[in-house]
């Protein structure tokens, strides 16, 4: 296996684990702007939004991540046959 092949399986990997890390992650984000929401009855946009934006923009980098893996690789490797 050359180093660009493996570089790319490892690339996809890592993507896929921030994705499957990333899930939990965004439910438990909504579940607490909801709660909060109901707590302090704060209608709307409030400071609580942060947390899933983040999660989803986690989400978001680990798709990347799958999605871009072998130009990726090509990159690291650029000078590799």
């Amino acid at each position: 296996m050359k180093t660009r092949q493996l570089a790319n399986i490892l690339i996809k990997i890592l993507g896929l684990s921030i994705v499957v890390h990333g899930i939990p992650s965004i439910i438990s984000a909504i579940f607490y702007v909801v709660r909060s929401n109901k707590s302090y009855g704060s209608p709307g946009l409030s400071d609580y939004w942060a947390f899933p934006i983040t999660s989803v923009l986690l989400l978001a980098i680990g798709a990347y991540l799958m999605v871009k893996s072998r130009d990726i690789a090509a990159y690291l490797f650029k000078d590799e046959e």
